[in-house]
């Protein structure tokens, strides 16, 4: 198997950079729309054998060193007992509000309720045994809890700040109950075989520093140090966080995923001997050929050979990138990185 990333992980030396893309399975590949099209996204994620399928996809066509497991960060928060769609975009039917509606909230047993995710993942292990370590993944509490409370994607979350200023104790108990579910949901990823976590933190980065460390990294350090992690690595990515990296370190991960507002080098030089992921803006890949690679130098050049880069775009691929961008992305870092 292709260990550069687990090895790039730990800080251990490699051959060359690994490079995964986040959201690599997705609809900027025509397989993958194949697929898609002919069946809902939901039923996507709750087929293990299609989600399995897309989840190779681009290891084949990209050639990256690591597989992402194909699912959504609020797979789990249906089983909770709240209604889900995709209209495109996740839509709560009923968002929480109140004590009540906490309180209603179930912790949901993963082999009953969300076996389609770990039939995934046992799966994929076969049949990645020669190819490339899988990652499975969750949302972090705090954005799990915006999507929970506001019911849908927002530009400013207002209701989920609203509880969490001026209804403190439901919002703590809403934070206390979502950690409990994610912290087995991600064990139970673990112990279905996954080889590492990621951790996506995508609103996080909303908040001020002080606001962060008081409303959310208590719930992230619960969340990281309740996790099965004996060699697994976990990736922790709070988007927009590049004023507050030493704060978010704190939170306790082994691997910091940087957003491409913050210089790599310079988050480095925060992060002491962290291993980082990133940090690629995802916009880039619409470029010609020699601006890729440009910009792909550009941020070698910023972790300056230090062990411990795995190299990704800053937030995910955009559904309109060719694929042929992707791959030249990929064959970039190898070509230039290898020793």
């Amino acid at each position: 198997m292709n260990n550069r990333f687990l090895d790039a992980c730990w800080g251990k030396p490699v051959d060359r950079v690994p490079v995964w893309l986040m959201r690599q399975a997705g609809r900027y590949l025509p397989d993958y729309m194949r697929v898609r099209s002919k069946c809902t996204f939901l039923e996507l994620c709750k087929t293990p054998e299609l989600a399995a399928e897309v989840t190779i996809q681009p290891v084949d066509i990209l050639g990256v060193d690591a597989a992402i497991l194909f699912s959504d960060i609020l797979t789990p928060i249906e089983p909770m007992g709240m209604e889900l769609d995709f209209v495109p975009g996740p839509v709560f039917a009923k968002p929480i509000r109140t004590m009540a509606d906490v309180e209603a909230l179930k912790i949901p047993k993963m082999e009953t309720d969300v076996p389609y995710v770990l039939d995934a993942v046992k799966l994929l292990r076969k049949e990645l045994a020669a190819k490339v370590p899988l990652i499975g993944f969750g949302g972090a509490p705090f954005t799990l809890a915006c999507y929970m409370v506001e019911g849908k994607g927002s530009k400013d979350f207002a209701a989920l700040k609203k509880m969490m200023y001026a209804e403190s104790d439901v919002y703590a108990a809403l934070m206390d109950k979502i950690t409990t579910m994610d912290m087995e949901y991600l064990n139970a990823q673990i112990k279905a075989g996954a080889q590492a976590i990621q951790i996506f933190d995508t609103w996080g980065g909303m908040l001020s520093p002080a606001d962060y460390e008081r409303y959310v990294l208590p719930y992230t350090q619960r969340l990281i140090n309740g996790l099965d992690r004996t060699n697994v690595p976990v990736i922790h990515f709070v988007k927009g966080a590049g004023t507050m990296l030493e704060i978010v370190k704190e939170a306790g991960g082994d691997v910091m995923g940087l957003d491409w507002h913050v210089n790599l080098g310079k988050a480095r030089d925060i992060l002491g001997d962290m291993p980082v992921q990133g940090n690629l803006d995802p916009t880039v890949l619409f470029a010609p050929n020699e601006i890729i690679e440009r910009e792909v130098k550009r941020v070698l050049a910023e972790n300056a050979g230090r062990p411990g880069l795995i190299f990704n775009l800053g937030h995910g691929i955009l559904p309109t990138v060719p694929p042929e961008k992707a791959i030249f992305m990929v064959d970039c870092v190898h070509r230039l990185t290898q020793k």
